[in-house]
């Protein structure tokens, strides 16, 4: 163990919550630490109580911070993404030489990523842009860290972000390089829009449990217990049941049943959405999960909305164990296609920016620490393995199957929450998106002749090679001047 009186081995700016985790995580694997926060009397709080009598260097400004790291010196920002990132960099840059290392371990956009690194590697530093995932408990004990940037320094961090990333059962560290410029900030960005369509499918299950099936929250907890214990194993299901089962000590409820229905987003899974548009890749799953959150914001238009539309007549009451078994199958499919989608994105974003990006080796690093780590990710790393071009995972021969066992259920959830008016956007986004993505015709053509009758934005025929386009005068008053903008 290193002794507080040697030169740190890394430093870190940011003394949040995460921040603080974070170099606990790292003094608890044998490293000195030294931190600075803006907020010097929060570095003085820090020292005095929960790191005190560690392996860690309180320091009351950028230059004390600099001094006190070892060539070359590493220094992690853990402030809020956007000109706050910015500021520090501007702040700690010129007191670096060549060779340190800047590293940023927030949420930042993976655009601001790839300009940092640009710009710093002009001044001859090696900059860094690790997603790190886990929330508190995660920064603590062990979170998955997706390292992206300036490959230069991955020897450099290497031994410390594998050192404090969590491990799966053959000791492999959820942490590996992932790719240049801003690919691990833009990993870690997929990974979160994942989390929201994982999030907002389990709140759909919990939703007609609670609303077509008249159970309590205790009961769906325990159905959620029970589900962590097959092919839904996962952290998100897990603590779903904790939530469930907890009650309130101020009125003896469900605690969940009483927090409000309104929930809000922080930006990560809207940079998902646009970059996906973007990129032309139907992320639609991750889209209803995102627009769901918007529309619960709109909790009082919601409610005044209650009073005047009318939804369906309830049917008769459903068999309640197998709606839970047919639910069971839409969550998981769903699951599945939430995944397929991100794993899609993750191959056209390499391609737009010709990054090589291990989709295997990504799987491997959300096994463990992160909020989505599943049972099934070692199956996703497998699928990858067994083909590096795999164009979706649906094509695999494992989820292949998968799917198809679960479809029946899966419709069936999906044709209950229709019947009952329960809104279901992301699992009967993910169903429309597998019955499309299975289709060999879609009603495109008709849509191609639409934007050729009033925009004169040429089509294909099937009769004809692809790339050799037509117009055609509808009216008999349009001539023969066609747009030159076909994909408009």
């Amino acid at each position: 163990m290193a002794s507080s009186a040697k030169k740190a081995d890394i430093g870190l700016i940011g003394l949040a919550v995460m921040g603080e985790n974070l170099v606990l995580n790292i003094e608890s694997r044998g490293f000195t630490a030294a931190v600075y926060n803006r907020t010097t009397a929060k570095v003085d709080a820090f020292i005095a109580g929960r790191a005190h009598g560690k392996n860690i260097i309180g320091t009351h400004s950028p230059g004390e911070l600099v001094a006190a790291l070892e060539r070359p010196r590493r220094v992690m920002i853990m402030v809020q993404a956007g000109a706050a990132v910015d500021a520090v960099i501007n702040e700690i840059a010129p007191l670096l030489e060549p060779g340190d290392i800047v590293i940023d371990g927030g949420n930042s956009l993976f655009d601001d990523t790839t300009r940092r690194v640009r710009e710093l590697t002009k001044k001859g530093l090696l900059y860094v842009g690790a997603g790190v995932s886990g929330g508190e408990e995660g920064a603590l004990k062990g979170p998955s860290i997706m390292p992206g940037g300036n490959e230069a320094a991955w020897p450099a961090v290497k031994p410390i972000f594998q050192a404090i990333a969590a491990k799966v059962e053959d000791g492999s560290p959820c942490c590996d390089w992932v790719g240049p410029e801003g690919a691990g900030h833009y990993v870690k960005m997929v990974h979160n829009g994942i989390e929201y369509g994982d999030m907002q499918l389990i709140c759909e299950a919990y939703h007609l449990m609670s609303s077509a099936l008249g159970m309590e929250a205790p009961a769906i907890g325990e159905v959620f217990t029970r589900w962590n214990t097959g092919f839904l194993d996962s952290y998100l299901i897990e603590i779903t049941s904790h939530i469930l089962a907890y009650v309130d000590p101020e009125t003896k409820r469900p605690l969940v049943d009483v927090i409000l229905d309104k929930a809000g987003q922080k930006g990560t899974g809207k940079w998902t959405v646009q970059s996906a548009a973007e990129l032309g890749v139907p992320l639609t799953l991750i889209a209803e999960a995102l627009f769901s959150r918007c529309i619960s914001a709109q909790k009082d238009e919601r409610v005044q909305a209650s009073t005047l539309l009318a939804g369906p007549k309830p049917p008769p009451a459903p068999n309640q164990a197998a709606v839970i078994d047919a639910l069971e199958e839409a969550l998981y499919a769903s699951k599945l296609v939430s995944y397929a989608q991100g794993f899609a994105l993750l191959d056209a974003m390499a391609r737009e920016s010709k990054w090589t990006i291990n989709r295997g080796g990504v799987a491997l690093m959300w096994r463990g620490g992160c909020i989505i780590r599943s049972a099934f990710l070692g199956k996703i790393r497998d699928a990858f393995e067994r083909d590096p071009k795999l164009p979706n995972l649906l094509l695999d021969p494992y989820f292949k199957s998968e799917v198809e066992r679960c479809q029946a259920g899966w419709r069936k959830a999906v044709v209950a929450a229709v019947e009952h008016g329960i809104p279901v956007p992301a699992m009967s986004s993910a169903l429309a998106y597998f019955d499309g993505y299975r289709s060999a015709r879609l009603p495109a053509n008709l849509l191609q002749a639409q934007r050729d009758y009033f925009g004169a934005h040429n089509y294909e025929r099937v009769d004809h090679p692809r790339g050799t386009f037509f117009h055609t005068n509808w009216t008999g008053r349009g001539g023969t001047t066609a747009s030159s903008a076909y994909n408009v």
